[in-house]
């Protein structure tokens, strides 16, 4: 039997690199093997991939070495920074220049780099339409990553560049859940109009991208973007009425608003929001159902979703 192709995994204990690594370790005759990347290998997550089976190492993203070290020998890297542990665009430009040098130097097939739109292509500093944020950007988590793109192309690295969509994940861990209005009535709140918003399992990214190292070379180079469904707020706020039994309302407001919510990266979220609902064509015509479903043909709908998580949302 031949060698299994090794897929390095960059943070194999989150949300897109844990369902990549689970999605290669449910595949026994895929051709693959799961190198788990954690900075902590003694963490909980880490040891549950271990038991099932993936081979769990230390590696940092602030540390170019501990990232040469554990891509080597690997066909396949899956590169993703975390914007929201720090919020430093900066600090994202730097991780994803380590994930390219060490792709590079460790001499790597396949490397999936997990990004998004630079979205001053749209939207120029000079653009008063929404605030230019930490001086440069205007939607930094996304800017960020799209201007890094060329750190990978620049070094000559076998790169396939998968742009993401909105996590429903996020209505669990982020914040974003249902929660009652001054009148005592539930809503989601979001500044998108009636427009649709892509969203996605935030497993079903880790299934898409196996689905892309499995298609191998006629990736390379090319652009990917994914999403489960693209959905109106008021789409979303009737699919969790449905599951969770309780009317919710879709409450639209104006990007300023949400602006000015004050929690940390409310500025951020709300000119991401205003991007996607003023690009909306742009946004959800490149995020191709179909061909997202031709990765992974396991893909939820938020209704799917919904069936299994629903339990999970916190409703405050």
């Amino acid at each position: 039997m031949a060698e299994k192709k090794i897929i390095a995994v960059v943070g194999a204990t989150g949300a897109q690199g844990g369902g990549l690594v689970r999605a290669i370790l449910k595949d026994p005759t895929g051709g693959f093997s799961a190198r788990a990347l954690t900075r902590d290998v003694n963490s909980s997550g880490a040891k549950a991939l271990a038991a099932l089976g993936a081979e769990v190492v230390a590696a940092d993203v602030d540390d170019v070495e501990s990232l040469k070290r554990a891509f080597k020998g690997a066909y396949g890297a899956y590169c993703v920074t975390f914007f929201w542990a720090h919020m430093s665009p900066e600090k994202e430009i730097a991780n994803a220049k380590s994930m390219a040098e060490a792709a590079k130097y460790a001499g790597v097939q396949h490397t999936i780099w997990s990004t998004l739109e630079d979205t001053r292509k749209w939207v120029p500093l000079g653009d008063e339409r929404m605030p230019t944020l930490q001086g440069k950007y205007k939607v930094p988590h996304f800017d960020a990553k799209g201007e890094s793109n060329h750190l990978f192309t620049d070094l000559g690295v076998p790169v396939t560049f998968l742009q993401t969509s909105f996590y429903w994940d996020n209505l669990i861990f982020f914040g974003m859940g249902p929660k009652k209005g001054p009148d005592g009535k539930l809503g989601i709140t979001f500044p998108m109009g009636g427009r649709k918003l892509p969203g996605i399992a935030a497993e079903d990214i880790g299934k898409c991208a196996y689905g892309i190292f499995k298609g191998g070379k006629k990736f390379i180079g090319k652009t990917v973007s994914i999403a489960g469904e693209h959905l109106t707020g008021a789409q979303m706020a009737a699919g969790l009425s449905k599951s969770l039994g309780r009317e919710i309302r879709y409450n639209e407001i104006a990007p300023e608003v949400y602006r000015s919510f004050g929690f940390p990266g409310a500025d951020d979220l709300g000119n991401m929001f205003q991007f996607n609902r003023d690009f909306e064509k742009e946004f959800c015509g490149v995020r191709d159902l179909q061909s997202t479903r031709a990765l992974n043909p396991e893909l939820k709908t938020f209704e799917q979703w919904l069936a299994q998580n629903a339990g999970r949302i916190p409703v405050e």
